[in-house]
Parts: C-alpha cells; sequence; structure tokens
C-alpha cells in the first residue's frame, strides 16, 4: 500500500506539473519563445542535430530512479543554521593587487576580476531558481553583496538557460546598468524578450570568441541540456568559457557531465590560474549531467588548473546529498591529487595566486565519500560502459 501511495503522489505530481505548464506558458520568467531554430548561426552550428542541440556524448539518467527519488529526503541536505557569509563590496573600490579576484556568491554566480576586465558569471539573486517566484527550491541566505554595490560590470556570462543558471531579474537588473551579455547561441532570444538590447548580446557556439577589454571569452564544450518551462527544450546552447587575459586565465566549466573535450581545453587555452568547476547537485541516478566532487578534481586537473574553487553547491538544495558533502569530497580529492583548492565563504572576494588561507567555515555532518556513493559518468550513454575516475580510498 506505502508503495502505491508512492506511485499515486507521483502521478498526482506530475499531472499539476503538466496542469500548471499549461495554464501560465506565457509567465515572463518562463523564458521567450523568439528564438528562431532556422536562424544560420544556430542550423550551421555542428551541435546542432535536426531540430535541436545534441551532445557528442548521448547521456544516461535512471528516470524511474530519479521520480521516485524526488519524495524522498534526508537529514543535513540543507542548512540547520545560518550560513555564514561576507559581503566584500567595499572590497571593491580597489582593483585586485594580484590581478586576478574571484567572489562566489554561492552555487554557479561569481564576480571574476581579470586583468581588468570585471565580468559576472551566472548571476542568480533571485529568491528561487524558478519560473514562479512562489514555487522551488528557495536560497538559504541573502545574496551577500547586492547587485548596486558590485563594482563596473564589463560582461556577464551565462553558461545555458536553466533556471539556476539564467535569472530573469538578475538579468534585468544588470541589463539596467548597460552591461554586456555573452552567452551561447540562442540564449539571447530569452534576453531580448526581458529587455536587453540585441546590439548588447554576444552569442558564442563552442570555441567561439568575444573580446572583453584585453580579456579573451571563449565557449569551451560541455555535456548538459538547455530549456526552461517551455516546448523548446535543447533550441538553445550550453557551454562552459574560459577568460584568457594577457597575464591571468580562468576557466568555469558551466553546467557539465564528463566528456573527452577537457584535455583539449586545457592544450588550447590553459592552463589555468584558477579553475571554478561545478562540484555539487550531483546523484547516480543521472550521472552523465553535472560531474561531482571527483570527476571535478579530474577535470581541473586535465584543463591544467593550479587552484580549484568548486562552485554549484552551497545555496540551494537541487539533489540528494548532504550540502557539505561537495567541498569534503573535493578536499579529499584534492589529498590524492596534491591539489590546490580554496574554498571560500560565500561572498569572500579571493585572490587565487596569493594562495590565501581560509578557514573551514561549514559544519562538520555525515556524508558519502566518492567510494560509498560514486558519480561516474558513462562513455555513451551506456551506465555499463562508464569513464575512468579515480576515487581517493579513505584511508589514504
Amino acid at each position: 500500500m506505502k508503495r502505491f501511495l508512492r506511485y499515486l503522489a507521483v502521478i498526482v505530481g506530475l499531472l499539476v506539473v503538466f496542469i500548471v505548464f499549461a495554464a501560465v506558458s506565457a509567465w515572463p520568467n518562463v523564458g521567450s519563445g523568439a528564438n528562431d531554430p532556422r536562424a544560420p548561426d544556430i542550423v550551421r552550428s555542428p551541435q546542432w542535430h535536426g531540430d535541436r542541440f545534441a551532445n557528442p556524448l548521448p547521456m544516461y539518467s535512471n528516470l524511474k530512479g530519479g521520480i521516485w527519488q524526488m519524495l524522498e529526503s534526508q537529514p543535513g541536505e540543507e542548512p540547520d543554521a545560518p550560513v555564514p557569509t561576507i559581503d566584500s563590496s567595499a572590497v571593491y573600490a580597489q582593483p585586485p593587487s594580484s590581478g586576478l579576484r574571484v567572489t562566489w556568491f554561492g552555487h554557479s554566480s561569481m564576480l571574476v576580476e581579470i586583468d581588468g576586465a570585471n565580468i559576472v558569471v551566472d548571476p542568480l539573486w533571485s529568491e528561487r531558481p524558478s519560473p514562479f517566484p512562489w514555487l522551488g527550491p528557495k536560497r538559504w541566505y541573502e545574496p551577500p553583496v547586492p547587485i548596486d554595490r558590485l563594482p563596473r560590470v564589463d560582461a556577464v556570462v551565462i553558461s545555458h538557460d536553466h533556471y539556476d543558471h539564467l535569472d530573469r531579474p538578475s538579468v534585468q537588473a544588470l541589463n539596467a546598468r548597460g552591461t554586456r551579455f555573452i552567452v551561447p547561441l540562442g540564449v539571447g532570444a530569452h534576453l531580448v524578450g526581458w529587455g536587453v538590447p540585441r546590439d548588447r548580446i554576444t552569442e558564442l557556439d563552442w570555441w567561439q570568441e568575444a573580446k572583453v577589454g584585453n580579456v579573451r571569452v571563449v565557449s569551451t564544450p560541455s555535456r548538459h541540456a538547455s530549456g526552461r518551462l517551455s516546448p523548446q527544450s535543447d533550441h538553445t546552447l550550453w557551454t562552459g568559457f574560459a577568460l584568457v587575459g594577457p597575464v591571468h586565465r580562468a576557466f568555469y566549466s558551466g553546467d557539465t557531465g564528463l566528456n573527452d573535450t577537457f584535455v583539449d581545453v586545457g592544450t588550447k587555452l590553459g592552463p589555468f590560474d584558477v579553475t571554478m568547476i561545478e562540484a555539487g547537485q550531483y546523484d547516480p541516478q543521472w550521472p552523465d549531467w553535472h560531474l561531482g566532487p571527483e570527476q571535478a578534481m579530474l577535470v581541473h586537473e586535465e584543463v591544467r588548473g593550479r587552484v580549484l574553487i568548486p562552485v554549484h553547491w552551497g545555496l540551494i538544495k537541487l539533489a540528494h546529498h548532504a550540502w557539505t558533502e561537495p567541498p569534503e569530497r573535493i578536499l579529499a580529492a584534492a589529498r590524492c591529487s596534491h591539489a590546490d583548492v580554496l574554498v571560500p565563504e560565500p561572498g569572500q572576494a579571493v585572490e587565487p595566486t596569493t594562495h590565501p588561507v581560509i578557514p573551514r567555515w561549514w559544519p562538520a555532518q555525515r556524508w558519502f565519500t566518492g567510494e560509498q556513493h560514486a558519480i561516474v559518468a558513462s562513455r555513451h550513454g551506456d551506465p555499463n560502459e562508464k569513464f575512468e575516475v579515480p576515487v581517493c580510498r579513505s584511508d589514504t
């Protein structure tokens, strides 16, 4: 009977989602339907296949297991005490002495100050990454630095159009400051629909680039998907970014599963003084959608990174793991690979090349190791054929 009730709850939940979608598809945060999939830049893209963008490597998901898991929750998946944050707005009065400074605001939102250019990454200042202000996962703390207290913003880069990376109110607030937006193919239609002038939008395919001051912004391949609450799933591209300045280099993975392109990124655009790699919101039911900590460390090594800052964690709950597990597993992997890792407090501005010492600020609680709950991507969408990923043994 208990299993039947769970099954019934899932069916009812899916029905509610369908009804909500049908009723509110015109809600402004859903996204624009203005993108023309026949636009020349889109149909010429090597990533465009038939009627949508597609990964070179198909992705595996255990849909049945993932649906059952939606109804489950474990202690420790969200904080039970306030998360410490730092307001670094006073720091921005002076440029970084090293020429490179990163402020992580939680999840994947960041400010990267690199060789004189100020670049905001995947801004998420809203209370919820959702099409509706009253539905969806709620952030655990207020934005450490309000948008109007950021320094001059030369460009905003967006990795893809999922709600936790493309946030309409944040885009509109930054647009009011007259900033420029650099996005993957197709994402510009969302921005135009929200009032961003087309002449301040640059769309890139993988390996294409734009210039921000003296910094090259290069779109790098990722293994993911796109789409909002609309029928246009995968009509926009997903990407990572390399920020290549005359002195410093930084790499942001975007959302991605493991794939064969990261060595090429390191060869063509590295080495990187800092990598900002997604290391949270992972699950064995969908191992190709996100890296998880051990694969994040592998990507850091493949792109030839020097200092790793784990991102895509520490703000909202999107997966079933302890909220503190990503940094714990990253640090465990770093002990084996001898990598240099920084885990700043949300809002803390750090200069990676100066090797600052950041005290542990998150609470100690139960978490699972890479041995206990491995996240290993499939090679071709087949769960029986996986990448080889080193796992740091707990007794090492």
